[in-house]
């Protein structure tokens, strides 16, 4: 065999050793990436506004659709203040799986997203920050009543007293009540009035009397007239 056939059998020797050490990488890298446990760069978190209601979201990219816990905790001063709701199962996809949380976060509030996934995966994803503004809605606007500017029919229970004018003395309240005119006579006859016309009318209970004093002068009158005529009778005899 010439030198120039030996040393193209060498060239194809080494490019299928090195064609086939390639594929073999390939293929275990492959499989690799198909097998990868899940990562906490497969997970990502939200703080974003439902309506006028605040929610957190957190969303799985895990191709894979690895079973995971996810539970989020309100910090305060890098520690855990409260935890929002309950851990939430999920399953990701290549698409993504997002689960929410009710959450009426403040602006800027901080919060902690942790992860479990068995034994492969334990860990926090980067602290969620909200955002700056709130969520505000129609509902959520308070209504302040303004003043009325028309002033009250309602009359004060007491009249005010005129001020009194400059140089004239002042009345105290005892004068002022003793100058308040009486009050108008009634029409109504009063209980006097009524027994004097009754008088006169003969209904008095004193009518019987003035009857029986008058019966009485008829009767002295009528004798005194007739023992006068009697004496004149005598004395002209």
């Amino acid at each position: 065999m010439s030198p120039s056939r030996r040393t193209a059998a060498r060239s194809v020797r080494m490019f299928g050793l090195v064609s086939a050490s390639a594929a073999l990488v390939l293929g275990i890298s492959g499989t690799a990436l198909a097998t990868d446990p899940l990562g906490i760069g497969q997970f990502s978190a939200a703080a974003s506004c439902d309506g006028s209601k605040g929610v957190i979201t957190v969303t799985s990219t895990d191709a894979t659709a690895t079973p995971a816990v996810v539970t989020v905790f309100l910090q305060n001063n890098n520690a855990d203040l409260r935890r929002i709701g309950e851990p939430t199962p999920v399953k990701g996809s290549a698409e993504g799986v997002a689960v929410t949380f009710a959450e009426n976060w403040a602006p800027g509030a901080k919060y902690r997203v942790h992860i479990k996934s068995g034994n492969d995966l334990d860990a926090d994803i980067p602290i969620l920050e909200a955002p700056a503004k709130a969520c505000t809605g129609a509902d959520d606007t308070p209504t302040t009543p303004s003043a009325s500017s028309t002033p009250s029919t309602t009359p004060s229970g007491t009249a005010s007293t005129p001020a009194a004018a400059p140089g004239e003395p002042t009345r105290s309240a005892a004068e002022s009540d003793s100058t308040v005119p009486a009050a108008s006579a009634s029409n109504a006859p009063s209980p006097a009035a009524q027994e004097s016309n009754l008088a006169e009318t003969g209904a008095s209970s004193r009518t019987g009397l003035i009857v029986g004093i008058a019966a009485v002068l008829v009767v002295v009158g009528g004798g005194a007239v007739f023992f006068g005529m009697r004496r004149k009778g005598t004395g002209n005899r």
